[in-house]
Formats: structure tokens, C-alpha cells, sequence
């Protein structure tokens, strides 16, 4: 034990990891947040269906030879989730049906260029990375942080302005609109907020698993609280120490970063739903 933590002591001294460390903790700090909210709207599956339209955007970027793919990825992935979310009683495909039918076109065309148009000649290795993670998390540079750092610090300020009205629209829209609140800003809001979340966790978990992040951590709260200040804060908490957690395992025992978290999360969840069950 003594000496597993002088291990993780010397990796925590490598800037890599530290860069790796930040990204990933503020990642899963803003996908629990927002996870509350997409769990109890039951839009949970839209983490999944935005990570795959993310990952089209990305094969388009490729193909074309996009020196930073942001600059497509980032508006195409919000423009679909908000087309997702704003689109209401008046789509005429609505809620999981429309997530599924973009999440599987968006994941079949890009998969379909990357084959016509290889950019790489290790084709196979290059959608592995990025649809279940890969090492690029401790690739990062300096500038990649920094802009992880300033997005993830919008997203939590922006939360904690409009808590109250988040939490309005997420339990009663109709009645939230009845009050007077601009329910379809705040829509607005949520859905660029989301898509910020999922282009920036596609480095650490990988298209695949970016729901995990999402889901696990509000469902794990959800079964010990019930108050949904309690669990948006308990789910923060979990998320954080279980990515941590995950990275620091997946640094030292070689294994996919992005699918050691969701192990690590699948843990706590079983661990706080065996708890709760004794308890009752």
C-alpha cells in the first residue's frame, strides 16, 4: 500500500498528468451537474446521441484536414442538441426516437467517411480511440487545459446562476412557463451547455461512454437522497472521486482511462444501492 502511493505520488509530479488530472476532474464535475437534470427530463440518452453526432463532426473534419476540429465539431454537436431539446410537442419525432435515429445516421456516416476518405493509415485504431477513449488524455497541451478549465468554469457559474430556474423547468416546464420564466432560453442554455460537455469528454472517455458520466453518478445520488440540491451536490461529489479515482487506476495499471471510470462509477453505484437496500 506504502508503495502504491509513492507511485502515485511520483506520476502526480509529470505535468502530463497533472493536465490529465485537471481535464478529467472538471469533465466529470460538469457532466454531473447537468446529469441531474437530463435524468429526471428523461433525456438521459442524449449524452449518447450528442457523442455520436460528435463523432461524425470529427470524421468530417478529418476527411477535410481541419488542423483544430473544434472550430466543426463544437457547432455542430450544440446545433443538434438543440434541435433536440427545443424541438417540443411540435417535432414530429420526438424524444428517444430522435435521439436514436441521430445518434445511429451520425455514428454510421462518420464511420462510413473515415473508411472512403482514411486520413490515417491505422484506420481501426483511430475510431477505437475515439469511440472508447484513449490516451490523448495525457497528451494534452497547455492551451487544450486552459480552455477546458475556462469552459468548465462557464458551465458550473452558469449553473449556479440559474439553479433555481433550471430547477423549475426540469420538474414542472408548463408550470415554470405559467410564472412567467422564459422556458425555451433556458432550454437554449441547457442544450449548448450540454453540447460543451460532450465535445470536451470525448477526449477523456471516448464517444461510447460519454453517457456514463452523465447517468451514474445522478442515479447513484438519486438512490441515497431525495432532495434535488442533495443530489445534484452528492452527484458532483461521486463523479469527481470516482473520474480521480478511475484515472489514477487506468495511469498505473496501463488499462483505457475512459472505461476504468465508468468501472469505477458501475462500483459506486452497486456499493451505495447495496447500502440502501440494507438500510431499508
Amino acid at each position: 500500500m506504502i508503495e502504491l502511493l509513492g507511485t502515485f505520488r511520483e506520476y502526480l509530479q509529470y505535468p502530463f498528468v497533472q493536465y490529465a488530472l485537471i481535464t478529467g476532474i472538471l469533465i466529470a464535475l460538469c457532466s454531473s451537474l447537468l446529469g441531474v437534470t437530463l435524468v429526471l427530463r428523461r433525456f438521459s440518452y442524449i449524452g449518447d446521441g450528442l457523442s455520436h453526432v460528435a463523432f461524425g463532426a470529427m470524421a468530417i473534419s478529418a476527411v477535410v484536414g481541419l488542423t483544430n476540429d473544434m472550430l466543426l465539431v463544437l457547432p455542430v454537436t450544440v446545433i443538434c442538441a438543440v434541435l433536440l431539446l427545443k424541438g417540443g410537442e411540435k417535432a414530429k419525432i420526438r424524444g428517444d426516437a430522435a435521439i436514436a435515429m441521430l445518434s445511429v445516421g451520425a455514428l454510421a456516416i462518420g464511420y462510413l467517411l473515415m473508411n472512403i476518405f482514411s486520413p490515417s493509415s491505422n484506420l481501426s485504431g483511430d475510431v477505437c480511440s475515439t469511440l472508447f477513449g484513449s490516451t490523448s488524455i495525457l497528451t494534452l497541451t497547455k492551451n487544450e487545459v486552459v480552455l477546458s478549465i475556462v469552459l468548465s468554469v462557464i458551465v458550473v457559474v452558469l449553473f449556479v446562476l440559474f439553479y433555481n430556474k433550471l430547477f423549475s423547468v426540469t420538474f414542472d416546464e408548463n408550470f415554470a412557463k405559467a410564472t412567467g420564466i422564459h422556458t425555451e432560453a433556458y432550454n437554449l442554455l441547457l442544450a449548448v451547455v450540454i453540447a460543451v460537455i460532450i465535445v470536451l469528454a470525448m477526449n477523456l472517455v471516448g464517444s461510447l461512454l460519454i453517457s456514463a458520466l452523465v447517468i451514474f453518478p445522478a442515479m447513484t445520488a438519486m438512490r441515497l437522497f431525495k432532495s434535488f440540491k442533495k443530489v445534484t451536490v452528492w452527484s458532483a461529489i461521486l463523479s469527481v472521486v470516482s473520474a480521480f479515482t478511475g484515472m489514477m487506476i487506468s495511469i498505473g495499471a496501463g488499462t483505457p482511462v475512459g472505461a476504468t471510470i465508468v468501472a469505477v462509477d458501475i462500483v459506486v453505484f452497486t456499493v451505495c444501492a447495496i447500502i440502501k437496500g440494507a438500510v431499508q
